[in-house]
């Protein structure tokens, strides 16, 4: 990937005479892209904030090793990568309902949240570009942050993990990513095959990107407004022509979750539209996306909604797929979204 630039040389240096400043400005313009590989590596915002933060610590103390024989974003994708692999190491991977167990036909109102299971989070993708991380990348920068293809993710061990996101998101070579892994290019190519093998099981085709680009960003604006709208008003007859007839919808941490447009119909009809308060939303985008923030209310119809769900969903053939509801007011600040609407 080539040495760093001479014109990186100035701040390089004075980073490694304690100028925090030079080292914000070496590191500014790729703390984005690490942010988002952390969170595929360890499937969580609020991991990823965390591991971020100790890399770039771990980057800054160790700034005098870097010779830079190699990029300076290989060196720090290298010391973003180990530091993932340290925090992930004898955690329970994330997961999502449909990990934990089959499907339920009708509604379960009082469904308790599961505390003791690591979750899968939503993302806020904001800063993410559309296209290739570099040419040699397969994934694009958004399909790479898809729920489906993050989940899929969580089921690879740590080194499986990392050396597919390396080779295939971020487009890194065999033998760089055996040089940043510390093993041999064997290693490497057999944790691809393994990792390839099982991403192409778990993944549904064609992705979003590819779904959504089909669709056209208008007709998906439409789509979204009338789903967010069918569930503000209760209207079942509503949300139904939206949704495809193998339909799932999940709300972790709950870990209910049901399949089918009779199951979902149903849930829809005594939880949501029934079983609640009034609801408010917004329009947002998580995990590259479309996504609704939902509010709901309290028993004064007219006073203030509080922050409710992160709601991804997926979409095939111009119609609703998937919805993953992300429950918890703590998504909302990533998501830079107001804790509650009057």
């Amino acid at each position: 990937m080539g040495e760093i630039s001479s014109g990186l040389q100035a701040d390089l240096d004075r980073a490694r005479a304690g100028d925090d400043a030079a080292f914000a400005r070496l590191v500014g313009p790729l703390r984005q892209e690490l942010h988002a590989h952390c969170y595929r590596m360890l499937g969580s915002s609020h991991d990823a904030d965390d591991a971020l933060q100790d890399a770039l610590l771990r980057a800054w103390r160790g700034l005098a090793r870097f010779e830079g024989r190699s990029s300076l974003r290989s060196w720090l994708y290298t010391v973003a990568t180990r530091t993932c692999l340290d925090l992930a190491d004898g955690r329970a991977r994330r997961a999502l309902p449909a990990d934990l167990g089959p499907s339920s036909e009708r509604a379960v109102p009082d469904a308790a949240p599961l505390t003791d299971v690591a979750w899968l989070g939503p993302y806020p993708d904001q800063g993410l570009a559309d296209g290739r991380d570099v040419p040699e990348a397969r994934y694009e920068q958004r399909e790479s942050v898809e729920l489906a293809f993050v989940a899929a993710l969580q089921h690879l061990p740590g080194n499986q993990r990392a050396a597919l996101l390396l080779f295939e998101v971020l487009g890194f070579s065999v033998a760089e990513i055996a040089t940043m892994m510390d093993t041999s290019t064997t290693s490497v190519n057999s944790a691809l095959a393994r990792a390839r093998r099982l991403v192409a099981e778990k993944i549904p085709s064609p992705s979003q990107q590819q779904a959504l680009r089909k669709i056209g960003d208008a007709k998906v604006r439409t789509l979204v407004a009338a789903f967010a709208a069918a569930l503000e008003r209760g209207d079942i007859d509503a949300l139904v022509p939206l949704l495809t007839e193998d339909v799932t919808w999940s709300m972790p941490p709950l870990p209910t979750w049901y399949e089918g447009l009779a199951a979902v119909t149903d849930f829809a009809m005594r939880v949501p539209m029934a079983g609640c308060p009034g609801w408010r939303t917004l329009p947002t985008s998580a995990n590259g996306q479309p996504a609704v923030a939902f509010y709901i209310g309290g028993d004064d119809v007219a006073g203030p909604h509080a922050a409710w769900s992160i709601t991804v969903l997926a979409f095939r053939d111009a119609r609703i797929c998937r919805i993953v509801s992300f429950l918890g007011r703590d998504h909302f600040p990533s998501f830079a979204l107001p804790a509650s609407l009057s």
